[in-house]
């Protein structure tokens, strides 16, 4: 599958280089890219690197690893350019970094997915991949069992089915919650987050049926 990863920082260089190594074709992006040679070297496979704008273009999948605070802009200025894409989104709000729009999103405890579908509307976008710190995921993936679980939401059943493939190929356990709005089940703040649970404990803990 053909990913393009827009946020090649701690989560999107790591999980994009687990994709690569898996047999993706992956591209990683910058406004400055040849800041990623490195990246795109230790990555392996058929890796490249490019632009967002690249990114975009050349993804069936985009992996949206970026400051929260970026995510308004990113609607308003890509929502057409993605299309029928699916977006795999991994932020977290924090205030220092991101200001009113975290502060904003935090204080109406109304939890990440409902702002997702406003800022995003139409796209097929998929919550994951925020719950872990990335030396736990560099450190676990494709761990014996159990391995790791990383939570996931969507209101589009296929992308939900696409993403949860692309968990298991980066070496860990999908766990479905449910709907976008369901998000905030595993926001920062909650019993599931930043623990390195495996996906058995996290299903536990959400009150979720085992697999």
């Amino acid at each position: 599958m053909k990913i393009g990863i827009i946020g090649a920082g701690r989560i999107g260089g790591l999980i994009g280089t687990l994709w690569a190594k898996a047999g993706h074709e992956v591209l990683f992006s910058s406004r400055h890219p040849e800041s990623l040679a490195g990246l795109v070297q230790a990555a392996g496979g058929t890796a490249s690197l490019g632009t967002p704008d690249e990114a975009i273009a050349f993804g069936e999948v985009l992996l949206l690893s970026t400051p929260f605070g970026y995510l308004p802009e990113f609607g308003r200025t890509k929502r057409d350019a993605i299309g029928q894409k699916i977006v795999i989104e991994t932020g977290n709000p924090n205030i220092a970094r991101d200001g009113a729009i975290a502060q904003e999103v935090i204080k109406s405890g109304q939890g990440t997915g409902l702002y997702l579908r406003k800022w995003l509307p139409g796209v097929r976008v998929v919550r994951a991949f925020n719950t872990v710190w990335d030396p736990i995921l560099a450190r676990e993936a494709h761990r014996a069992e159990p391995r790791v679980g990383i939570p996931l939401a969507s209101d589009d059943e296929e992308a939900l089915r696409i993403a949860s493939q692309l968990v298991i190929d980066a070496g860990f356990d999908p766990v479905i919650v449910g709907a976008l709005d369901l998000a905030r089940r595993f926001d920062m703040g909650t019993p599931v987050y930043d623990t390195g649970m495996s996906g058995f404990e996290v299903r536990k803990s959400l009150n979720l049926p085992s697999n």
